[in-house]
């Protein structure tokens, strides 16, 4: 291939600038020339088109967000949307493309496969909700993000005897909140993966309570219901002082972790390698360590439920 193109898509997460200069630098080292396409599909479809250098990605690598910018575009998914996008790819004379995002830019990317025009994905999503790979971008930042919070908010707890109740991001995956319930040493975490019981989880504060415990910090997925109906539920139940905080989109954003910042620099070496070799209807993801690659439609085939339960018990042994 002569000539690739690049955009992010859906949500965005930190690290996808990193993942943007990686494809630009690795494919213009092996000779192959870059286009950027701004808002996703939607720029895409509107011919939104621009030549990347070298300069155009520096001092990049350390922000969030993502320079290419990001929209929703619903009518992608229909073959009319589908097809005016192949012909602004045909008039730039694009040969390849890499999407970076989450399942909604998978759909895009296997359309387009579909159509003839190889596509590698790099999944870019905070919630960590794409199979085939152990992390996506963006999770490591985001989960550090919310566990910043949490502390803040065990502080003020330590000096009140209240029940937190800490809303995250997550939408149909719980593992922001399994991970940041964990490392912030939460006693409840609640999760779209595991059903719970609203009379149990009052049980267990009463219990804390009996044993000196002064206060209770409960990790709530938005893919459950928002935190303030879930307080009004445990409200109903007893009066256990229940103070909500909804962190909302804080969680995207902030500057890449390292380790955000490495992944995402060799998934988009690994993505150029990929479409240099002809290949494409791939995802790529990191196994134990090492980028392994799948067919699309097979990591589509398997979102339903990814979140590490052995986390969930975990917590259960020992939170109380």
């Amino acid at each position: 291939m002569k000539r690739i193109a690049v955009l992010t898509s859906g949500g965005d997460a930190p690290g996808m600038n990193s993942a943007i200069r990686a494809v630009v630098r690795k494919a213009l080292y092996e000779g192959i020339e870059v286009y950027g396409i701004n808002y996703g599909y939607a720029g895409l479809v509107a011919g939104d088109f621009k030549k990347l250098t070298r300069q155009d990605v520096g001092d990049i690598i350390q922000k969030g967000g993502t320079s290419l910018y990001s929209a929703r575009y619903p009518q992608f998914a229909t073959e009319e949307g589908q097809l005016k996008g192949i012909e602004e790819l045909k008039k730039f004379g694009i040969e390849g493309l890499v999407a970076i995002g989450g399942d909604g830019t998978y759909r895009g990317a296997h359309a387009l496969t579909q159509h003839g025009y190889p596509c590698v994905c790099i999944p870019g999503t905070i919630d960590n909700d794409i199979a085939g790979t152990d992390y996506t971008v963006g999770f490591d930042t985001a989960i550090n993000t919310v566990l910043d919070s949490l502390d803040k908010i065990r502080d003020t707890a330590t000096s009140h005897v209240r029940t937190f109740v800490i809303e995250v991001m997550g939408r149909d995956a719980g593992d922001i909140a399994l991970w940041t319930g964990i490392a912030s040493g939460a006693e409840q975490i609640i999760i779209p993966e595991v059903d719970f019981d609203i009379t149990k989880i009052a049980e267990k504060i009463r219990q804390g309570r009996e044993h000196g415990k002064k206060h209770t910090i409960i990790v709530l997925a938005e893919g459950v219901m928002g935190g303030n109906e879930f307080a009004e539920k445990l409200d109903a139940i007893d009066n256990f002082h229940v103070r909500v905080t909804v962190l909302g989109h804080v969680q995207r954003g902030g500057s890449p972790s390292a380790r955000d910042r490495v992944l995402a620099s060799r998934f988009g070496a690994a993505a150029v390698d990929l479409l240099k070799e002809d290949k494409g209807g791939l995802a790529l993801g990191i196994k134990n360590e090492a980028i392994v690659s799948n067919p699309i439609e097979d990591v589509l085939d398997k979102l339903e439920t990814t979140s590490n339960l052995a986390l969930y018990q975990l917590n259960q042994e020992i939170s109380f």
